[in-house]
């Protein structure tokens, strides 16, 4: 294994977690339901088969695609997944 890739990975992804929306999500589950380990099971599992698709995804984009490409397609896509977010949240409370 590849221990500094490992650190390196470990190290953007958890600090990109922090108050990302799937945390904040966890926290509102937890706080309006009060089962704190159905929630971290539940959260945790989704997260694993996140991170598996997006690493096969990148495994196959990064084949035919350049890789700066696929950064650039992510980033949009992040930005239309948070407006979408935003927009039902606010379409919801009004």
């Amino acid at each position: 294994m590849d221990w500094k890739l490992f650190a390196l990975t470990f190290g953007a992804v958890f600090v990109a977690e922090l108050g990302d929306k799937r945390q904040l999500a966890a926290l509102a589950f937890t706080a309006d339901s009060r089962r704190p380990w159905t929630i971290f099971a539940a959260a945790s599992l989704a997260l694993v088969l996140a991170t598996a698709v997006g690493v096969a995804a990148g495994t196959l984009l990064g084949r035919w695609i350049n890789p700066a490409w696929v950064r650039r397609g992510s980033a949009v896509l992040f930005i239309l997944i948070g407006t979408w977010l935003l927009v039902a949240e606010f379409r919801k409370t009004s």
